[in-house]
């Protein structure tokens, strides 16, 4: 079965890295938001991209499930006491990700070549595609007028009422993206964000009208009405206008759904077959029976 994956950060690097033991490595593309990359201190930082190599390498912080295990910040406290700006960390060996990748930009390689010999370097097998070589950044729309994605979720710690979420620059998704969909048996939606994380994979030049043709499942990045992670949970009624649920996340989808998997006890939506299970990945254990099952479901064999 050839399986693709559309996700962002934490939240869709653990169900990518249950997929990725059970999927072998030739049948599994990640397709990774880049709404959220960014320039700091003249570094190109790609924040979704190294959460899911980092995940897949074993290498990622576990519980906060970005960054690296063991990170020093050596760096960042210097840059902190010259009165530099301080307001996004940057590990130490985290710098060296962004370093090598910025110098390979500059020598006029893609992020889609630049990211596969990331990859290779630390053991990460499955196939991992930026959505976008060319730069889409994810702005903000706030009664403080517009902001970057990292300025309101990280500098401003998303306290910013959200009005509208929007991608700039470029529309053409990177090589390899509408071929890995078109050849897919499944596309599993992540349980990542949906405004800030998969909208901007789903707003490139032909990948609805891709996705509209294969059986596309994802998984509800809310349990219980609250996030798993991030500011999801208050984002749905400032946009969406009502609580934040799994079913608003399905109706967010609507007919590009084929199937829904949701935590137990939840809610289901109308017009669409759900699977019921432990949503909650925090356990690597956890996110490869989750993997299992959502493929099965997908399948048709639960």
């Amino acid at each position: 079965m050839k399986v693709v994956a559309l996700s962002g950060g934490v939240g869709g690097a653990r169900l990518v890295e249950g997929l990725a033991a059970v999927v072998r490595p030739e049948d599994l593309t990640v397709i990774v938001n880049t709404g959220d990359d960014f320039v700091h201190w003249g570094l190109t930082v790609c924040p979704d991209l190294d959460t899911v190599m980092y995940t897949i390498a074993g290498l990622a912080h576990p519980e906060q499930g970005w960054g690296l295990a063991g990170e020093t910040f050596h760096a960042y406290g210097m840059v902190e006491r010259y009165g530099g700006e301080a307001w996004f960390r940057l590990g130490d060996r985290d710098l060296a990700t962004h370093l090598v990748r910025t110098q390979a930009l500059l020598a006029g390689r893609s992020l889609t070549e630049i990211t596969a010999d990331l990859c290779r370097a630390l053991g990460v097998a499955p196939r991992i595609l930026p959505m976008c070589d060319a730069p889409r950044p994810t702005r903000i729309d706030t009664p403080e007028g517009t902001l970057s994605f990292q300025n309101w979720l990280v500098r401003r710690r998303g306290q910013v009422a959200v009005e509208r979420i929007w991608s700039a620059g470029s529309t053409a998704p990177a090589p390899g993206v509408l071929d890995a969909i078109h050849a897919a048996d499944v596309v599993v939606i992540g349980p990542s964000n949906p405004y800030v994380s998969i909208d901007p994979i789903l707003g490139l030049d032909g990948v609805r009208a891709a996705l509209a043709e294969r059986r596309v499942v994802a998984v509800s990045p809310i349990v219980a009405g609250k996030a798993v992670k991030g500011p999801l949970a208050e984002m749905i009624p400032q946009l969406a206008g009502r609580p934040p649920s799994a079913a608003a996340i399905a109706d967010h989808y609507g007919r590009l759904l084929r199937g829904f998997v949701l935590e137990r006890g939840d809610d289901a939506p109308e017009g669409v077959p759900v699977l019921h299970t432990g949503t909650v990945i925090a356990a690597r254990a956890d996110r490869e029976r989750l993997a299992r099952e959502v493929l099965a479901f997908a399948d048709g064999r639960r």
